[in-house]
């Protein structure tokens, strides 16, 4: 079933005024703080791996692996924090993911972790920062219109721009204090942030009462849902496992020192980062149906160029920066989208989009160290995934007739 117009309506009234007049800006301003140091240690273990797997002697599938797993972590437990925004609000489940991590990485650093088994069971707790996904973007959207849904949902998933602070910071600090102090280290601005947060982060009126734990899944017999959770898993997906990857490629490829590495990385996620606030404002503006179909088109022709093992850097670094800020792109466009269909639903269905986006991240960052393990080159890995951008390209040509035709032409100030 895909009854699309009964699920379009959304919670919060059409607003006339412009986007700075709208909404509750302390709020958003704490959604996007806290998810972007989430993300800052989410993907910590990617900038890190070139010194673990030095001192652990991992082959590049445990390399791949590691890195991987706290996104697949994040990817499952965003669907425990959807339920929980819907039920208990999205500040308090944000709250209680912060003290988990905390608490988490504070436990790491003091008994020490020493070996692979230790860093996959770190990955998982990371898995909990990576699962704020599912709580800072509803935690900004119930607070907007449908017409500034694409900003609002921009500059709170900017917050992605954590990753920037773990490539640049992290192997620097592990060089200086050891790896391990990393994990407590980080500890000290997630705390800052968590006061803050606490302090400027408000649920918005507009919280829907809780359902019965069985109608959260309803959303499920919805092809639509379906469709987002792949649109997403290609460009959140693609963004999440590159970030978690370069470093680990850059070192690889081009024998650069982690620190190195690092600076190329955080370059890479710095333009993924800027640009999805720029994507979700084109998607009001212009639509997301059309704003996807140029990235898919644009991320499957670069990750195949990128395929091809580019032995000079500058053109490496180059194609990188360009996928990177389309997948940026991408995200604001899909969750300029996905508001307009499933208002009523955004908290469990930021859990499930998420976690497709999760999962497509976990694929590719594991795909790519399978792939150097068994064929050398990592080339099959980027190969297969722009085969998925195609993929998605073919299903967002499937169903962009019927949504304009059902639930989309009930929108009030807003295009899809």
């Amino acid at each position: 079933m895909d009854g699309g117009a009964a699920m379009a309506a959304p919670v919060a009234k059409h607003d006339k005024s412009g986007f700075w007049q709208a909404g509750h800006k302390p709020t958003l301003f704490a959604a996007f703080l806290y998810f972007d140091l989430a993300f800052m240690v989410w993907v910590m273990l990617g900038p890190l791996a070139p010194i673990i797997s030095k001192e652990m002697g991992l082959s590049p599938a445990q390399k791949g692996l590691m890195v991987a797993v706290p996104t697949l972590a994040g990817a499952i437990l965003r669907l425990v924090n959807g339920l929980l925004v819907d039920r208990i609000g999205p500040k308090k489940t944000g709250a209680i993911g912060q003290i988990i991590v905390i608490v988490g990485l504070m436990c790491g650093y003091l008994l020490g972790v020493d070996s692979y088994g230790g860093t996959l069971a770190i990955g998982v707790v990371l898995g909990f920062a990576g699962a704020s996904f599912a709580v800072a973007l509803p935690l900004a959207s119930r607070w907007y219109g449908p017409e500034h849904q694409g900003t609002a949902m921009g500059i709170a998933g900017m917050g992605n721009s954590g990753t920037v602070l773990a490539a640049l910071f992290a192997p620097i600090l592990a060089k200086t204090f050891g790896w391990n102090a990393v994990l407590g280290l980080a500890c000290i601005p997630l705390a800052i942030v968590f006061v803050a947060y606490m302090i400027m982060a408000k649920d918005s009126p507009n919280q829907p009462a809780p359902k019965p734990l069985t109608a959260y899944f309803e959303v499920l017999k919805h092809q639509d849902a379906w469709w987002f959770m792949l649109f997403y898993g290609v460009t959140f997906g693609g963004f999440v496992g590159l970030s978690a990857s370069l470093s680990i490629w850059f070192t690889d490829q081009f024998a650069l020192t982690p620190v190195m590495a690092g600076y190329c990385t955080a370059a890479c996620v710095f333009a993924g980062s800027l640009v999805r606030p720029f994507g979700g404002a084109t998607a009001d503006r212009i639509g997301g149906i059309k704003t996807l179909t140029g990235v898919y088109i644009l991320a499957a022709a670069t990750l195949v160029a990128i395929s091809t093992n580019p032995t000079a850097l500058p053109v490496a670094l180059g194609l990188f920066l360009l996928v990177m800020a389309t997948l940026g792109f991408g995200n604001g466009a899909v969750f300029q989208i996905v508001p307009q269909r499933f208002q009523k639903e955004i908290g469990i269905m930021t859990g499930l989009v998420g976690f497709g986006g999760g999962v497509g991240g976990f694929y590719l960052a594991s795909s790519l160290g399978f792939a150097k393990q068994l064929t050398g080159s990592t080339q099959y890995g980027f190969l297969i995934f722009a085969g998925l951008a195609l993929v998605a390209l073919a299903g967002l040509t499937v169903v962009k007739r019927r949504w304009r035709s059902t639930w989309g032409a009930e929108l009030v100030g807003a295009k899809i």
